[in-house]
């Protein structure tokens, strides 16, 4: 079940940390969020490392539809409606000077980056999309309603925006991390004041960002109330005619739509982590009824960190830890989202200020029915009494039969059918099923 990325990438490779170093920022965690701060810093001429428990890309980046955008569901309505239109103007600038970079970047390498169209689709409520094409103009964004889109099927509205984007994320991360100081299989063990502890080596450094997907440190922050895990699913289809633009369902469940040469990347059958829902059954089923000549040449899937108000959590880890930061909670939308991470990240650790700082900060005030949802979850799952239970924080594990794991419901945590880790925050396998 290797993704499309997976299958024609082959990315450079990096040493074990084997005997202590001093570095003045460690980065935590080698997805493309921790490459890309890794190589803002880099490239601002600060002395950084960053350290990988595997390999870089090995968890949730090579499972992306790499799709390059401002558009993040039907998000920025909501914006102005609980944060007021300044809040979802700066949410607006940071994921367009996002895209921006990437257009920058990707211009000079050959990571199969092409323009296109982005729609967010109703199947049977025109009105908010119509609210959310509203928001967006509001913004600034060159945006408008239609209900003709290239989907196999009608659609009582879609929003779209004009020239964003999608690209092979490995053949980036191939590119732009070739000459980073990296470390792999190198696994930052316990996190100590001044420095983090690995099996070979300590990393002295005076300040640490977190870009692990889910945060992993418990004592501060609170995370595991701040955030849970979705899990979603993708089929490659080939001989299924792929539309020119990106399409993406208003709906958390929905399905999404992107090209990539002449295949379909069909999106969705998404559910929380550890809970039941549509999975690989629904995508192969939809493709049957609307591409019965297509075939599957790929399907994986991914694990999405999401918010208690739909904004990522990006800057100090706590209001009580000030030489730690993190990059989490990307709501789905982690390319975009890395890249105003990297950006935000490199400003605070030198000490600069960024416009975006107070927006993204872990500490924020939030929205908060996700959060009573997320303490129930936690709840239920430490008061199921059933065997086994995750390494985490205690949870009832839940035996997923689509891929054969077992899944945390309370904070997203996987294990294969022998314990070995998937899926964090548990960091360690299970010893026993």
């Amino acid at each position: 079940m290797n993704s499309l990325w997976v299958t024609n990438t082959h990315l450079p490779t990096f040493p074990r940390l084997e005997t202590s170093i001093k570095t003045d920022v460690l980065i935590v965690g080698g997805g493309i969020a921790g490459i890309l701060c890794a190589y803002a810093l880099s490239s601002a001429g600060v002395d950084c490392v960053l350290a990988e428990a595997k390999t870089i890309c090995d968890g949730i980046t090579k499972n992306t539809t790499a799709k390059i955008t401002l558009q993040h569901g039907l998000l920025y309505s909501k914006l102005v409606r609980r944060m007021g239109r300044e809040a979802a103007l700066l949410y607006y600038r940071a994921q367009k000077a996002a895209c921006d970079r990437y257009a920058d970047l990707c211009g000079e390498m050959d990571c199969d980056y092409t323009q296109a169209d982005s729609y967010v689709y109703s199947p049977d409520d025109a009105e908010k999309i119509k609210e959310e094409a509203a928001a967006l103009k509001l913004l600034g964004a060159d945006a408008f309603c239609t209900r003709h889109t290239e989907l196999p099927f009608p659609v009582a509205g879609a929003v779209g925006v004009r020239n964003q984007a999608h690209f092979h994320p490995l053949k980036f991360v191939s590119a732009i991390s070739r000459h980073l100081p990296i470390y792999e299989h190198t696994k930052v063990q316990e996190l100590l004041p001044g420095r983090a502890a690995t099996p070979h080596g300590d990393i002295r450094c005076k300040k640490i960002i977190i870009a692990t997907h889910f945060p992993i440190d418990n004592k501060h922050g609170a995370y595991f109330a701040k955030l849970y895990q979705h899990r979603s699913y993708v089929l490659s289809l080939e001989g299924a005619e792929p539309p020119q633009g990106m399409y993406v369902d208003e709906t958390g469940t929905g399905l999404s739509f992107r090209k990539y040469g002449n295949q379909l990347l069909l999106g969705g059958g998404g559910h929380r982590t550890g809970k039941k829902g549509g999975g690989w059954d629904e995508l192969e089923s939809f493709a049957r009824k609307y591409y019965p000549s297509a075939h599957i040449t790929a399907k994986w899937a991914t694990q999405d960190c999401m918010s208690l108000d739909g904004v990522p959590y990006i800057g100090l880890y706590s209001r009580s830890t000030p030489d730690l930061y993190v990059a989490t909670g990307f709501n789905k939308w982690g390319m975009t989202s890395s890249m105003v991470a990297a950006t935000l990240l490199a400003d605070l650790v030198q000490g600069k200020k960024n416009p975006y700082a107070r927006l993204f900060s872990p500490s924020r005030r939030m929205y908060k029915p996700q959060l009573v949802s997320n303490l129930w979850e936690s709840t239920v799952g430490l008061l199921t009494p059933t065997v086994p239970r995750c390494p985490h924080l205690g949870c009832a594990l839940k035996y997923n039969p689509a891929e054969h794991s077992w899944d945390c419901p309370c904070h997203g945590s996987r294990f294969d059918s022998h314990g070995k880790l998937l899926d964090n925050p548990a960091s360690d396998d299970k010893k026993r099923m």
